[in-house]
């Protein structure tokens, strides 16, 4: 297998340096245990909130497999988590498991989205030098043929060209045949509006697209996703 790397890609040519070394073992098993092998020396001082988006009873859109999109966002979340993390990035978590971060005095599921989300807010803004990458998934029922990952930014300093960087990667991918271009988050996007720090959301792909769907369940897929998550991030952190 011959691999063409872009010189200004380096963090690219250096997070398949890290699958050589075994980091896709470390995917595999979801395992963030382990000690950075290095760190790149061009990254400001930040630290990257991988969000995995919706969880608890607030599952997201929904394929019509029955797949849920708050599992699959904590699937790639996690690994794209332990692939910055490698590389020596500080990295925090909105949410470690299943469960949603609302307050415990939240009743109704409306109470508990509402908590949940101003908790995530909460936590982003309390960390100095953030910078958000929430993973989600998209759905369009009406277009079932539609598919591929998009990438959207807030109206933070910096997201703009981050959310570019990390499409361009997504693109070359899983994109093929089906590229896209990155674009402003709505307004109706609370966590992103709120927010202070630059955020970037990544749509992985489209639930009501069955095929997409089908790789979006295989974990090999999820790794793809996230490798080419973790390295548009870190090209557009360091150039």
């Amino acid at each position: 297998m011959v691999i063409l790397i872009r010189k200004r890609h380096l963090a690219y040519g250096l997070l398949l340096c890290c699958f050589v070394a075994g980091l896709s073992a470390v995917l595999w098993h979801g395992n963030a245990a382990f000690t950075a092998a290095f760190a790149p020396e061009a990254l400001p001082a930040l630290t990257v909130v991988v969000d995995a988006g919706h969880g608890g009873e607030d599952g997201g859109a929904v394929a019509g497999d029955g797949t849920v999109e708050s599992g699959l966002n904590l699937a790639i979340a996690r690994r794209v988590r332990d692939l910055l993390t490698f590389a020596g990035v500080p990295t925090a978590v909105t949410r470690e498991g299943e469960a949603a971060i609302y307050d415990p005095g939240s009743a109704t599921l409306r109470e508990k989205k509402v908590s949940d989300l101003h908790n995530r807010v909460d936590l982003v803004n309390a960390i100095p030098g953030a910078v958000l990458l929430s993973i989600h998934q998209n759905s369009l029922p009406s277009s079932p043929s539609t598919q591929g990952a998009q990438v959207f930014w807030n109206r933070q300093a910096g997201a703009e060209s981050l959310a570019a960087s990390i499409q361009e990667a997504l693109n070359t991918a899983v994109n093929a045949g089906h590229e896209k271009k990155a674009a402003q988050v709505p307004s109706s996007v609370y966590l992103m509006k709120e927010i202070t720090a630059p955020g970037v959301l990544v749509e992985c792909g489209f639930l009501s697209n069955a095929g997409e769907t089908e790789r979006l369940k295989d974990p090999a897929y999820q790794t793809r996703l996230a490798a080419a998550i973790a390295s548009g991030l870190l090209t557009g952190l360091t150039t």
